[in-house]
């Protein structure tokens, strides 16, 4: 925006400040996820050469991934499975190595370095292109796809249409390329595709799961969606301690992982004279099914991994609020039997003692 074409007014201030804020945060977040694939493709290289040519390699054997997370517990997502999941976006795309630039090429093995690995007919997304337009959490769920064609449709689709990570696994899991194989009219079904697509924000490219461990971040940091939702968070904390009936903190934003996919439980308690897990789940919204249906889900995901010999079934409590009027409601996930139900109501707080609560809050905080 040249200032000499354009009267400097208070509109202009505004506009120039947004672009400018908006040019530099897509920036960043592309120079981020770039740095985070390229150490992933570097990882699954290494992994690759020392597989070939590694002096001591027969002494691993097929216990080579297991020990090597073992050794690198510090570094982030190096478990067993992600180091199998490099190797293999390695060797998917090994054109990258021609994309690197001076600093990386520092780090390639003596025998790669300098070496340009020509693209072959069936791969027409540009390395370029993959590693500018599509984030590490959009290449984790293209390495899943061991058909080339498919992959490669996924991949220019991804890049065309704007994808976020979400709406390429909703697009897999829909079927999109089988059904535009069967499809008379491609064109009108990739119309419909990108009318109801959801597009990657690239306020929120830095907020992948892969990325803010990448950078060391904590989920706290980098996964609230509000200052407002922050602090009351943050006061149903102290509240539901404050209570005295037995609610021990254990966690913050605590990561789950369903189905490929990455959630964050807002707040995670156990309770002492329950033996259970509390899952504590709010939305700045009026409620709805879809959330309760959410909350369930965590609710039954706990149910299968997280209890011990000991302890009872978790349950849920999902709070929404629509300004001045708050909404309680609980997850009881597998739960028929009605004496254990009335004995988990006895301990928790009373629904219209949360609802007050979260009002009176939202009140004193303000939006």
């Amino acid at each position: 925006m040249d200032s000499n074409d354009q009267q400097l007014n208070f509109q202009y201030l505004v506009s120039t400040i947004q672009a400018v804020h908006q040019d530099l945060a897509s920036s960043a977040g592309k120079a981020v996820n770039v740095s985070l694939s390229l150490r992933n493709w570097l990882i699954g290289c290494y992994i690759s050469e020392y597989q070939l040519n590694g002096v001591d390699r027969a002494g691993y054997g097929d216990q080579l991934f297991a020990k090597l997370a073992q050794k690198l517990t510090g570094i982030s997502n190096c478990n067993r499975r992600q180091l199998y999941r490099y190797l293999k976006f390695y060797r998917l795309y090994p054109q990258i190595v021609g994309t690197l630039p001076p600093q990386f090429q520092n780090y390639l093995p003596l025998n790669l370095k300098g070496q340009k690995v020509g693209t072959s007919p069936l791969l027409t997304t540009s390395a370029e292109t993959l590693l500018q337009c599509l984030s590490y959490s959009h290449i984790d769920l293209l390495v899943d796809l061991d058909d080339d064609t498919k992959r490669i449709f996924y991949e220019i689709e991804s890049v065309r249409g704007g994808w976020s990570v979400r709406e390429l696994r909703r697009q897999i899991s829909s079927l999109y390329y089988e059904r535009a194989g069967l499809s008379h009219d491609k064109n009108k079904l990739a119309k419909i595709a990108d009318q109801f697509s959801k597009k990657t924000d690239c306020h929120f490219s830095v907020r992948d799961p892969y990325v803010f461990e990448f950078l060391g971040l904590t989920p706290a940091e980098v996964m609230t969606e509000s200052h407002l939702e922050a602090q009351l968070i943050e006061k149903i904390q102290e509240f539901l301690l404050e209570l005295g009936h037995g609610f021990c903190f254990e966690s913050r934003q605590k990561r789950i992982l369903i189905g490929g996919e990455h959630f964050f439980v807002d707040l995670v308690f156990y309770h002492r004279i329950l033996k259970c897990h509390i899952l504590v789940e709010l939305k700045l919204e009026s409620f709805n099914h879809e959330n309760i249906g959410q909350l369930n889900t965590y609710v039954s995901w706990f149910k299968k991994h997280m209890i011990t010999e000991g302890d009872n079934p978790p349950i849920g409590i999902l709070l929404c609020t629509d300004k001045n009027h708050a909404l309680a409601e609980y997850a009881l996930a597998g739960m028929d039997n009605h004496l254990f139900v009335s004995k988990y109501m006895l301990q928790l707080p009373k629904k219209d003692e949360m609802e007050k609560f979260i009002e009176e809050k939202i009140k004193e905080i303000g939006p």
